[in-house]
């Protein structure tokens, strides 16, 4: 046998029929099948009603079976993969809280001095000590969500590890976004240069906290105390500040306000409503460009 044979043969072997092609021959099967019918029926004297009932019917009901089988594998597939999503969320969950509580006991046993090493509450923010506290916090928090984002703040506020007045860990950097600490006691906690994008802080007691440089784009600060925090160069970018307490706030700007997504009902830093505060700034300006 030749190369051209072989060729030839392989060529065949790999042939396969297109979709017109195969429309084709069911249309001519479906044809020829049609006029047997018809000459069947001239001979025994069934009409197409007959055929119909006998043929379509049952072609219905197949049809409908098939229909059905469809839709319940799509049910079957569509819970399958609402299983799977959920058990995911379940995995995520899981894998969250384990996270958490491996942060919090190390730093719970960093509290507690040894003859190896002295307690956590003697270092000092940059010391080797106060270093590996505040590489475990950096390095945990990314994982977590907004609810467990808050309860790392709560047991560094409630350790007294993020004083302002005696600060131990330094929580510049740290990834806060989106953190859940609504009604959430922090007065003089050290905030200085925090990620709080995005937070949760509705109710919030931030009184004298240090929020210097701190990210508080879109935050929620409504109703918040502010009282006498520092606000040097934090970003207040559509941040929710409404009915919020400033009265006796250190470093803010008017162009920080400005920024803010809402002041409404806000008590400013010199004790005046936003609204009576917002005409008196309105009218010194318009005073200092007729001068």
């Amino acid at each position: 046998m030749d190369q051209q044979q072989q060729d030839g043969q392989q060529r065949q072997s790999r042939w396969h029929p297109t979709r017109r092609q195969l429309l084709w021959a069911g249309a001519t099967v479906g044809l020829v099948l049609f006029t047997i019918a018809i000459l069947i029926g001239y001979r025994y004297d069934i009409t197409l009603w007959n055929w119909l009932k006998l043929l379509v019917v049952p072609a219905v009901i197949a049809g409908g079976g098939l229909w059905f089988n469809r839709q319940q594998r799509e049910r079957e597939l569509e819970i399958s993969r609402k299983q799977r999503e959920q058990e995911l969320k379940i995995a995520e969950r899981r894998t969250q809280d384990e996270a958490l509580q491996a942060y919090l006991d190390q730093m719970s046993a960093m509290l507690i001095p040894t003859t190896d090493q002295p307690s956590l509450y003697k270092a000092r923010p940059g010391d080797s000590l106060s270093s590996v506290a505040r590489a475990r916090t950096l390095t945990v928090l990314p994982r977590l969500d907004g609810d467990r984002k808050a309860r790392v703040v709560q047991f560094l506020y409630e350790s007294g590890l993020i004083a302002t007045e005696h600060q131990v860990l330094d929580l510049s950097g740290a990834d806060l976004s989106g953190a859940v600490l609504s009604t959430a006691s922090l007065r003089g906690a050290n905030l200085f240069e925090a990620n709080l994008e995005g937070a949760y802080l509705h109710g919030a007691y931030l009184r004298e906290a240090d929020l210097s440089s701190t990210d508080l784009e879109g935050a929620d600060l409504s109703y918040a105390d502010l009282s006498g925090a520092y606000l040097y160069g934090a970003n207040l970018s559509s941040a929710n500040l409404r009915a919020a307490n400033l009265g006796g706030a250190k470093g803010w700007t008017e162009e920080q306000f400005t920024q803010a997504g809402s002041l409404e009902g806000a008590t400013m830093p010199n004790g005046q409503k936003y609204e009576e505060w917002i005409k008196d700034q309105e009218g010194r300006n318009e005073d200092g460009a007729n001068k």
